[in-house]
């Protein structure tokens, strides 16, 4: 499997040495379109992975709501990042190579490199790469990771769960991969919040805000969703992604990983002392989450479980980058939420009650497609 790699691109307003983002730039590329044409050309056939949406830039009372939620829930945060950390440190140790999923997974894989360096004095090394559903794992990126860290056991890292597709995409991408090449990964997630039972290395279940899945690129390295389209990517190349250097006024990626890394000072022996509990327990991944949606899908008559997207973080995204059609909402006076509520009112979508949820919210994509 000897290949010459190119040198990857050096996007994003992270430090090199907190990541490596393993992805073709695309920046001088127009590949933004309006969510309507986007979600139009999904769902009569083409991929969300070819295009990108415009990335929304939030009102001040939003903002301002995301610092708000940081300060109050950032011990929170570290506590689950501690968690998983732990798990990661005891299972694979000096050898691990965190991999992060583009992109909501770069922020939190991030936080497990500076919890292990704080408190282990390991520097572990971790790079960005591009998963996309329906079309696999960037192999050129494993390749290249492989290549460079031999001895390495990668740890591939995402920010939370949804109903488990990212998931399933990683368990099939690592089969395929070992069919392929003979090398066997550990297809095992590593997230911060696991909702929806698809995962044993987690720093929590419960359905809480994350608060970097309040915004977009400006708390993710100014780095877009990641894109394959055959017109930009040929077979030799990383996946791609643009770098918004325009928005550098607004970033503030650097600004949420320090508040959390100040806070695993005070936070590490609890981390550590609930990761023991943790291991000595049974823990199952289940896909329970699958459950409720298949549950809705039936109660709204709705063509495609992708049209439903469960939990605080996946609700977030519908409202910011697809084509909302109703939040379902388990508790509206939850804290996590409330971002999602303003979100709503500000795009006039109809808010449901809904207490008979695994989550605390859900939200549903209009179909648009065009009727024959």
């Amino acid at each position: 499997m000897q290949k010459t790699f190119k040198k990857p691109a050096l996007i994003g307003s992270y430090p090199e040495d907190d990541v490596l983002f393993l992805l073709k730039d695309l920046s001088a590329i127009k590949l933004e379109d309006s969510t309507k044409n986007r979600e139009v050309r999904m769902q009569s056939g083409g991929h969300y992975s070819e295009s990108l949406p415009i990335e929304y830039q939030p009102p001040k009372e939003y903002v301002d709501l995301f610092w708000k939620t940081l300060h109050e829930y950032k011990r929170k945060v570290a506590l689950c990042i501690g968690i998983v950390a732990e798990q990661i440190y005891q299972l694979k140790g000096e050898r691990t190579v965190l991999v992060s999923l583009a992109r909501a997974g770069t922020p939190v894989g991030i936080l497990i490199k500076r919890y292990l360096k704080r408190r282990y004095n390991l520097s572990l090394r971790h790079y960005s790469i591009s998963i996309i559903r329906d079309r696999g794992i960037d192999e050129n990126a494993i390749q290249y990771i492989l290549n460079e860290h031999p001895d390495g056991i990668i740890q591939f890292v995402d920010g939370w769960t949804g109903k488990g597709a990212i998931s399933i995409e990683l368990i099939k991408a690592c089969q395929e991969f070992e069919q392929k090449y003979g090398i066997a990964l550990d297809d095992k997630l590593a997230v911060m919040a696991d909702p929806g039972y698809c995962t044993k290395l987690f720093g929590t279940r419960e359905d809480f805000l994350i608060p970097s899945a309040c915004l977009n690129s400006t708390v993710s390295g100014l780095v877009s969703r990641t894109v394959l389209n055959d017109q930009y990517i040929g077979p030799e190349d990383f996946h791609g992604a643009k770098f918004y250097r325009e928005l550098q006024a607004e970033d503030v990626s650097n600004e949420f990983i320090r508040l959390i890394d100040e806070e695993f000072a005070y936070i590490d022996a609890e981390a550590y002392e609930l990761f023991v509990q943790k291991r000595d327990s049974e823990i199952e991944a289940d896909f329970l989450g699958m459950k409720d949606v298949k549950k809705i899908q039936a109660e709204f008559a709705i063509e495609s479980t992708n049209y439903i997207k469960p939990g605080v973080g996946e609700t977030t995204r519908v409202l910011l980058r697809r084509v909302p059609w109703k939040i379902l909402m388990r508790d509206s006076s939850s804290p996590f939420v409330q971002h999602i509520l303003m979100l709503a009112k500000e795009k006039g979508v109809e808010v449901v009650e809904y207490p008979d949820l695994n989550y605390l919210c859900c939200g549903l994509i209009k179909s648009v497609k065009e009727k024959k």
